[in-house]
């Protein structure tokens, strides 16, 4: 599946002071901050990681939908169709909170490695 490219250049854009990782995911591209999956893009839709108290708020937002990859609804999650992201303080706003949320979480462990 292909994603978004002006999107995504525009997501990388307002990851640029975020120290974000980005990795192929889902088809399309997502960003990590922290270790933390933060935002994406599949197809033509922001994802963005709310967090699950946000979820309820963030779903009554015009263009907002559950995200639902898998088929089933993934409370924390969330798509934002096109219109929803049509101007930069509203894409901004999007990545400012998962950001946000990514920054709350604990620091992740790496795994120690196996000798070898």
């Amino acid at each position: 599946m292909a994603y978004d490219l002006v999107l995504a250049d525009r997501v990388r854009r307002a990851l640029a002071d975020a120290d974000a990782t980005e990795k192929k995911m889902f088809g399309g591209v997502a960003w990590m901050v922290g270790g933390y999956m933060t935002c994406g893009i599949v197809g033509e839709d922001l994802m963005v990681r709310v967090g699950p108290e946000a979820n309820d708020a963030a779903l009554a937002r015009p263009h907002v939908r559950p995200m639902d990859f898998t088929g089933r609804p993934m409370v924390g999650m969330v798509y934002v169709a096109p219109a929803g992201v049509t101007s930069e303080p509203e894409l901004r706003d999007w990545i400012d909170r998962a950001v946000g949320y990514a920054r709350e979480q604990p620091p992740k462990v790496k795994p120690a490695k196996r000798p070898a």
